[in-house]
C-alpha cells in the first residue's frame, strides 16, 4: 500500500499546480480576448463574434477525447501487465470511458440527424 500512497502523493504534487496553472492560463487568454474586442469596438471597428460550437460538435469532441483517453489508458496498463499481471484488471476499467465516448458519438449523430430538414 505504501507504493500507491507514494504514487498518489507524486500525482497530487505535480497535478494540482498544473491544473491551477491551466485554469489561470485559460482565464488570462479569455480576458485578453475580451479586452481586445472591447478596444476594437471603442475605435469603431466591427468585430465579428466567433461562433461557439454547436451541440453536435460538443458531443463529437467529448466522444473522441473519451475514446482516445480510454484507449491510451488501456494500452498503458496492457504494457504494465507484462511485468505485473494484476495491472490487466485495472486496465479493464478503461472500458467505462470508452463506452461513454461511444455514447457521445451516438448522441452527436442523433443530433445531426434530427437537425436535418425533412
Amino acid at each position: 500500500m505504501d507504493g500507491i500512497t507514494g504514487l498518489a502523493a507524486v500525482v497530487m504534487i505535480f497535478g494540482m499546480p498544473t491544473a491551477i496553472l491551466g485554469m489561470y492560463t485559460f482565464y488570462r487568454v479569455r480576458k485578453l480576448r475580451t479586452e481586445e474586442r472591447l478596444a476594437a469596438m471603442q475605435r469603431g471597428v466591427s468585430v465579428p463574434i466567433e461562433p461557439d460550437l454547436n451541440e453536435s460538435a460538443h458531443s463529437r469532441r467529448a466522444g473522441i477525447l473519451l475514446i482516445a483517453g480510454s484507449v491510451g489508458y488501456m494500452l498503458a496498463f496492457s504494457i504494465i501487465a507484462r511485468i505485473e499481471r494484476d495491472a490487466l484488471t485495472v486496465g479493464a476499467f478503461g472500458a467505462i470511458p470508452f463506452t461513454l465516448g461511444l455514447g457521445y458519438l451516438l448522441d452527436s449523430m442523433l443530433i445531426r440527424r434530427d437537425a436535418r430538414p425533412s
